[in-house]
Parts: C-alpha cells; structure tokens; sequence
C-alpha cells in the first residue's frame, strides 16, 4: 500500500471541505479512497484519515480563538464563583464539555468496530447517507429555533454528545448529527452549528491522538500526514466561513439531496461491479 503526497493532498482537500458540512466527511474520505486504489480498512488508511482531522480542528481553534478564551474564562471562574456559574458562558462551556462525554466512551469502548471492515465498507456509507438524510429532513420539521446560545443547558450538551455517537457510522455525518440534535432541542441554527464546531474539538483531537500511531506506523510516513492535515487545516477554515453564513439562511436539508445522490450512486456502483 502506498499513500503518496498527491493522494494525501487530495484527501486533505476532501477532509476540510466535508468535516464541517452535513454530508459526512468520513464517507468522503472512504469513498475518495476508495477511487485512488487505496485500502479503506487498513489500519494505516484509517490512523491517516483521522489525524488529517487535526488540520480542521486548528482551522476551529484559530477561527474561534475569541470565543474559546472567553469560554476558558467562564469555566475557570465558574469553578471559583457560584455567582459566575449562573453566566450563559459557563453553562455553554458545561455543555461542551458534558457533550464530549459520550463520544469518547463510545469511541473507546468500540474501537475495534468503528475500525473494522463492517463499518468501513462503502456500502455502509451509501446506506448511511441515504437513511440520515431522512433524519435531517425530520429535524428541520420539527425545529422551532426558539432558544439562542445564552440559552443552551447542560442537558442539551448530553443529549447532543449521545446523537454524536452515531456519527461515528460513516456516512451519517458528525455534523449532521449534531445540528439535527441541536434543532430538535428547539436550538436556532446558527447556535447549533457553533455547538457542534466546538463539539469536534475534543472528539477529533483525541480521534487524531489515537490514530497517530498506526498512521506513522504504516507505510505512509510523515510526508503525507503533514500534507493532508495542513491542507486540511486551510479548506476547513474556508469551509466554516462559508457554513456559518449559510445556515444563518438556509435549511440544513439544503445538502439532503446531495446526500441522497451521493449513498444511492454508491450502492449502484457496488451493485453493478
């Protein structure tokens, strides 16, 4: 197997443009992999996919430098002042850090499956695309948009962090779970989609951590991995740009039709072969 600077520069391009939109960027990856001749459930395939999400979560750190300081502060006050718990910073900065709870459990507890060929086949992408994209649909139905940021309860985090988990199905979508969540809460958009950028800090970063050996430890080697995730980091900051401005606007069932293009072209490409 052979992952080679071109191929690394394309999958960082894949990765940044897909982490942060609703049509999951682990799909994206797999499937991209899949048409460069690349083994999707090698370990070492895998470990690469994953610490390339480094570059997008920089790309969140430098994006919302302002808003984590102002988060850190409120979680150090907070646990020095009663009076400082009852700010919203605190109770956001509580969400996050209960919603990342989960994932990290989960992730662990199954990582063997996460990483397994059962949920790294392309056929459980195309399935995974078509079959969220009805939850999408659903979300936006019931979304009432009510509640803003300073509005966010620790209990949204937990209920949010837990639909997370499911986006460890490729195809579904990390995104798209975790806004869809966020919209059934009764969460306006634009706070949800900034709950879920600041969600895939700890996710992806441990993700990332995990991954770093196998990724180093394959064939591919340090050239890649530098490439895909510096790539990466510059797509995804384009990419949160143009998201935020976007469902401050628009549905998020603006990308189910995409989705739904995507899983089912997959399905028949596997169908046929």
């Amino acid at each position: 197997m052979s992952l080679g600077l071109l191929d690394a520069l394309i999958l960082g391009v894949v990765e940044g443009l897909t982490e942060f939109l609703p049509v999951s960027s682990t799909g994206h990856l797999t499937i991209t992999e899949g048409l460069l001749g690349l083994p999707v459930d090698d370990p070492a395939v895998t470990g690469f996919t994953a610490v390339i999400q480094t570059g997008a979560i920089a790309a969140v750190l430098l994006f919302f430098r302002s808003d984590i300081a102002r988060f850190v502060r409120a979680l150090g006050a907070g646990l020095r002042s009663a009076q400082a718990r009852q700010g919203p910073d605190w109770t956001f900065t509580l969400a996050v850090v209960v919603g990342s709870l989960p994932i990290s459990v989960v992730g662990l507890a199954l990582k063997n499956v996460i990483e397994g060929p059962a949920l790294r086949s392309l056929v459980t992408v195309g399935i995974a695309l078509i079959v969220w994209s009805g939850a999408m649909l659903l979300a936006e139905r019931r979304a009432t948009q009510v509640r803003g940021e300073s509005d966010v309860r620790v209990m949204d985090g937990l209920v949010i962090g837990l639909v997370q988990c499911i986006a460890l199905v490729p195809g579904v979508s990390r995104a798209g779970a975790t806004i869809s969540a966020g919209l059934v809460r009764g969460i306006d958009r634009v706070t949800a989609t900034r709950l879920s950028f600041f969600l895939a800090i700890p996710a992806l970063t441990a993700a990332g951590a995990l991954q770093l050996p196998a990724a180093l430890g394959g064939d591919i080697g340090i050239g890649p991995v530098l490439v895909g995730t510096a790539v990466s980091f510059v797509v995804a900051y384009a990419s949160i740009a143009f998201l935020l401005r976007f469902v401050a606007s628009h549905a998020i069932t603006a990308f189910v039709p995409y989705r739904l293009l995507l899983g089912a072209t997959v399905l028949v490409v596997l169908a046929v072969k």
